[in-house]
């Protein structure tokens, strides 16, 4: 009885195997049946993209980052931040509740690289910005355990030190232009001396700051000390951002799945 329910699956079995041996023996077959397989999984991955800007919302009110966060970016990214926070929220109950609306990808249109991801030896920093003091960031920078006890973070007191290098921002905003990111030519040409005027709120040049990059722009000494503009301040002003480039995910606030 047993044999006779098998018979069928020993039959395609035996098939099969015929069938890949030779396969195997013919280089031009098992070329074409690896292309053929590797065919389906590239369609699964680039069909969706023809249909993307359907798919994907937009962000009226989405905003450029200004020099200052851009670089502030950039030192995130070098100092190896990502490798431990992760900046998007998923679409389960408990990280809304926990992080705020979940994370909407027209929010990191202008993100070269994406920094999406699920690694957490910290907490998501998505919606980071304007949570704590520019003081408190300052200070959690310096010595993580200071203000949480539990932490494993590394300090980066030197970021106070260390003045920001701010020369090459203008080629590095023209760079991001090529990619997509819609810096105006008058955003370019200032954008060495926006990144000090951002943390000079009394000076001649935070007014330019503000017409070019909007009146929500943070502008103010974001270290403390506003007579040095420094790599912290460039980090501070960055994580104070993160999350507020836009509205839009607090205006749709769809419910999370369980």
């Amino acid at each position: 009885m047993l044999d006779k329910l098998l018979k069928p699956f020993k039959r395609a079995f035996d098939f099969q195997a015929r069938t890949h041996y030779k396969t195997e023996r013919h280089s031009m077959a098992l070329t074409i049946g690896i292309i053929a397989v590797a065919s389906v999984g590239g369609m699964v991955e680039i069909a969706p993209l023809f249909t993307i800007d359907d798919t994907v919302e937009t962000a009226e009110d989405m905003r450029l980052y200004t020099p200052l966060e851009q670089a502030g970016r950039d030192i995130y990214i070098r100092e190896g931040c990502y490798a431990c926070h992760s900046q998007m929220i998923r679409t389960l109950r408990d990280e809304v509740e926990r992080y705020g609306p979940y994370s909407l990808a027209a929010e990191s249109q202008y993100d070269h690289p994406m920094l999406w991801g699920s690694k957490r030896t910290g907490p998501d920093l998505a919606r980071l910005g304007g949570k704590y003091s520019d003081d408190w960031q300052t200070r959690h920078l310096i010595d993580p355990r200071a203000v949480v006890p539990e932490s494993i973070m590394p300090s980066y007191a030197f970021l106070q030190t260390d003045v920001l290098e701010t020369a090459s921002l203008p080629d590095r905003l023209a760079a991001l232009r090529v990619v997509g990111v819609p810096y105006t030519d008058e955003q370019i040409a200032n954008a060495s001396a926006d990144a000090a005027a951002q943390t000079l709120p009394d000076s001649d040049g935070a007014g330019g700051v503000s017409e070019r990059y909007g009146e929500a722009t943070n502008i103010r000494a974001f270290d403390g000390n506003p007579g040095l503009v420094t790599e912290m301040d460039a980090l501070v002003a960055y994580l104070q951002i993160l999350g507020r480039l836009t509205d839009l995910p607090h205006q749709i606030e769809p419910e999370a799945e369980e």
